[in-house]
C-alpha cells in the first residue's frame, strides 16, 4: 500500500482527500496535548481568546500525548477529556487528531462536519522520539508533561482511522 506523505500545517482539502485505511507519514508541526490541556484550549476556541494567544492551530496536528523524559506515544484518544475536545479543536483549525484507540459514531459525524480526520499511531516511543526534531512548550507550562506543546517531526507513520465518517472500527 502507498504511504501518503503529509506536511503540517496543511489545508483542510489535504486531509479531505483521505480515506479511512490510507497510511499516513506526518511531517512539520504537530501540537501535543490531552486530558489537562486540551480542554483549556477548546476554552480558549470557544471564548475566542485563542487569537490573542499566539496559538495557531490551523491546518494542525493534534497527538493525544504528553511530552515527558521517557518519551512520546499515543494515549487513548477516547477518553472524556479528549474525544469531548475533538468537535471545538477541529472548529478551531485543527485538521488531524492522532492518538489511539476507536471513537464514538458522534464523533466521526463531527469530525466530517468540521473538515478534519482522525489517525491512530502505534505506542512505538523510542521511534517518535527519534523522528522529533524539536519540541517546546507553547501553553500552560505549569501542567508540566500535560501542557501543550509544539514539535516539529519528520515521517511520523500512522494509519488513517476516521474520515469522510467512515471509520476502521466499524
Amino acid at each position: 500500500m502507498e504511504i501518503k506523505e503529509m506536511r503540517f500545517p496543511a489545508g483542510r482539502e489535504n486531509v479531505l482527500s483521505l480515506k479511512a485505511g490510507d497510511i499516513i507519514s506526518i511531517s512539520g508541526r504537530v501540537f501535543c496535548g490531552r486530558d489537562a490541556v486540551l480542554p483549556k484550549i477548546a476554552a480558549m476556541i470557544e471564548d475566542g481568546s485563542i487569537e490573542d494567544s499566539g496559538i495557531d492551530l490551523n491546518g494542525g496536528v493534534i497527538f493525544h500525548t504528553a511530552v515527558s523524559p521517557a518519551g512520546i506515544g499515543p494515549t487513548s484518544s477516547n477518553k472524556y477529556e479528549i474525544e469531548s475536545t475533538m468537535e471545538i479543536l477541529s472548529r478551531g483549525g485543527i485538521v488531524l487528531h492522532l492518538g489511539k484507540g476507536a471513537l464514538k459514531k458522534e464523533t466521526a459525524e463531527a469530525l466530517k462536519r468540521e473538515g478534519a480526520v482522525y489517525a491512530v499511531i502505534p505506542p512505538v516511543s523510542a521511534l517518535l522520539g527519534s523522528r522529533t526534531i524539536t519540541k517546546r512548550c507553547v501553553a500552560f507550562e505549569e501542567l508540566g508533561m500535560e501542557a501543550l506543546y509544539e514539535l516539529e517531526v519528520k515521517d511520523f507513520q500512522a494509519v488513517v482511522a476516521i474520515a469522510d465518517g467512515e471509520s476502521i472500527y466499524v
